[in-house]
């Protein structure tokens, strides 16, 4: 595995009280990083940031203001910022491809899952400009590279937040930000919900949230502007490789064309 030193320098994590989150805070901590851990949970992000020699701080990152002011504080306290894992994540809990569709339950779904991402990937940026760069690393999924006939709208928002890591980081590049996507296959957090039960009953192989916080580690020892990372059970890290697409003529675009506006 990679090996990557982050002594003096600052990290943050959204949904960071238990989970994938925890896990990451724990690792960046470990690396040499002070951590900012955010949460709606806000004894959870305490619990995990006292544990971390880090800072906690309480907020909902579906909300446009907190994104910024989280930002904001995280320079006020610990001087600046350098790493952003944008990790915080919902199940879609229902199918959304009938008329019976729960409105707020999807609007929570994308609030977090795509607009937190968007939120905070804007707010992060001015921050790691001024360090001269930084990386951010977006909590994907293995849904946001293939169809999951179970769970349609976490789909739809794992897509969106792959295509966004991918178009985002080769805008951000000359600025020396490095955006990729992790894109884990089934991890044993509480997300799974009753899932798990079914998951352990065929004895499915699930990662842990500490496999997940080393593919972070090796995404920001190697990943590349714009790259999405897998990882499956027993597996490494790696960037996926994408196809390219058709273009003019029929000729072939390669997948990291820099496609101009019409």
């Amino acid at each position: 595995m990679s090996t990557v030193d982050l002594t003096g320098q600052v990290a943050l994590v959204t949904g960071g009280a238990g989970g994938i989150g925890a896990a990451v805070v724990r690792r960046l901590a470990k690396l040499g990083a002070r951590v900012a851990v955010v949460d709606l949970d806000a004894a959870g992000a305490q619990r995990v940031a006292s544990s971390a020699g880090g800072i906690a701080i309480a907020g909902d990152v579906t909300d446009p203001a907190v994104m910024p002011s989280v930002v904001e504080q995280v320079e006020k306290e610990l001087g600046r910022l350098d790493v952003v894992h944008l990790n915080a994540g919902v199940g879609g809990g229902q199918a959304g491809v009938d008329d019976a569709l729960d409105v707020e339950r999807y609007r929570k779904l994308v609030g977090v899952n795509v607009d937190h991402v968007v939120f905070g990937l804007c707010a992060a940026v001015p921050a790691l400009r001024r360090q001269g760069g930084g990386k951010i690393v977006i909590t994907a999924s293995l849904a946001g590279l293939a169809a999951m006939p179970a769970d349609p709208l976490y789909t739809l928002t794992k897509h969106a937040v792959v295509g966004y890591a991918r178009a985002a980081g080769r805008a951000l590049a000359d600025d020396g930000i490095v955006v990729t996507a992790l894109c884990p296959g089934f991890v044993d957090t509480l997300l799974l919900g009753a899932a798990k039960e079914e998951f352990d009953a065929v004895e499915f192989p699930l990662l842990t949230p500490d496999d997940i916080a080393e593919a972070v580690q090796e995404v920001l020892a190697e990943g590349a502007p714009g790259e999405a990372w897998i990882i499956q059970p027993g597996g490494q890290a790696s960037a996926y490789k994408f196809r390219g697409v058709p273009g003019v003529g029929g000729g072939q675009l390669p997948p990291d064309v820099v496609l101009g506006r019409v």
